[in-house]
């Protein structure tokens, strides 16, 4: 391996998280697994196969270059969303490979329908309404000229999906908004199936309303943190631990990425003496200190200098001193036995000990979601 770090995904954990999640959402409905963001850390060539050997036929990406990505490893039966940005110049590559997206502007439907008259072939589209979040979506006053364009151009759409997105549904302080997203959500839909415009799909919830609102989950259901082990926030667990309905005592979610590297070099460091670059650390007594061949472009935040921990010989060994470029430093003082070559667990489980995404994004001042997605598409991705 060239690299000096990598990332295992278990295959064990993801067929748990996908059943336990399937059986919250029932038979009827459709996991959809969201691999935005190179499959939130994950990487997107990995983590299709593994989803789609447990079931999922499903896949939204954020664009055409994730869909590009997906389409290369995929099974012929798979389906893909496009959720979010599509150039018009994309547009004929996307129709053409049967790829589904998000329509939200009239601009985007009438490009849509343009390509796929000169294709000769329908467009696959999800119409995004606007129900409160306020970022892409129809207006309910532009649903008059949406189900004119649509009549006009039937030839040329196949609407299969209608949706929308919720605002923040992991955290309580959203209820009332998140309702009231709900019910506009019902009132627009409503006002397409009487236009006749019936989708294969209606679809608004995430991993969070689902897991918190059951009344969200729809036909569809776009699963993206919580299929990878995590919670949407502390918030949607402790709701999920405290229900009746939930009835579980352990955490039922297990995390799928581990983050691994090897130790470098070993050295004593003599009392007094300051480590790494500048004065942010002083020994206050002989201290062995072992290097870490991972910095912050590998995705090991700064911030994590002097505060961060990793596990060694299953023990916690704390940073010390500031998180360079490409490597940092541990006390391994009272660690027996260490060497040269030693593993070390960035994020994941050693022994009795484990750093979980939660805990390390904590740290970092970062919400899982961006610590996950910053993680280089250098690092290799073995799945065990």
């Amino acid at each position: 391996m060239l690299q000096t770090s990598w990332i295992e995904l278990s295959s064990a954990a993801l067929h748990q998280n996908i059943q336990y999640l399937k059986k919250r959402i029932g038979p009827d409905c459709t996991f959809a697994s969201v691999i935005k963001g190179n499959a939130y850390g994950h990487g997107i060539e990995q983590f299709v196969p593994m989803a789609e050997t447990n079931g999922v036929s499903n896949f939204a990406v954020y664009d055409a270059f994730e869909a590009h990505r997906a389409l290369q490893v995929k099974r012929d039966s798979t389906h893909l969303i496009i959720m979010g940005m599509v150039d018009d110049d994309q547009l004929d590559w996307v129709i053409e490979n049967d790829i589904a997206f998000f329509v939200f502007t009239m601009e985007r439907l009438e490009a849509a329908i343009k390509m796929a008259k000169r294709l000769k072939k329908k467009a696959r589209i999800h119409l995004e309404l606007e129900t409160g979040m306020n970022r892409t979506g129809f207006d309910e006053d532009e649903l008059d000229i949406v189900i004119s364009s649509i009549r006009q151009n039937r030839r040329q759409l196949f609407i299969e999906g209608v949706c929308t997105h919720y605002a923040g549904a992991e955290s309580i302080a959203n209820y009332h908004r998140i309702q009231q997203q709900h019910l506009q959500f019902d009132k627009m839909h409503k006002a397409l199936k009487k236009a006749g415009i019936v989708p294969c799909y209606y679809h608004s919830a995430s991993s969070a309303s689902a897991l918190t609102y059951p009344h969200t989950i729809m036909d569809m259901v776009r699963f993206g943190i919580a299929q990878y082990g995590m919670w949407p926030s502390m918030e949607t667990k402790m709701n999920n631990l405290l229900s009746e309905e939930a009835k579980f005592t352990k955490d039922p979610l297990k995390l799928v990425l581990s983050w691994k590297s090897r130790v470098m070099s070993i050295k004593t460091v003599n009392k007094g003496n300051f480590v790494n670059y500048g004065t942010s650390f002083l020994t206050t007594k002989n201290m062995k200190l072992a290097t870490i061949p991972v910095g912050y472009f590998h995705g090991y935040s700064r911030s994590l200098s002097n505060s961060g921990q990793v596990l060694i010989n299953g023990r916690k060994a704390d940073v010390v001193g500031t998180i360079n470029m490409n490597m940092f430093m541990v006390n391994v003082t009272a660690i027996p036995n260490i060497k040269i070559g030693n593993e070390v667990v960035l994020i994941g489980k050693q022994g009795d000990f484990k750093i979980t995404v939660a805990s390390f994004a904590e740290l970092t001042k970062m919400v899982n979601y961006e610590l996950l997605a910053r993680l280089p598409y250098l690092i290799p991705r073995i799945v065990v």
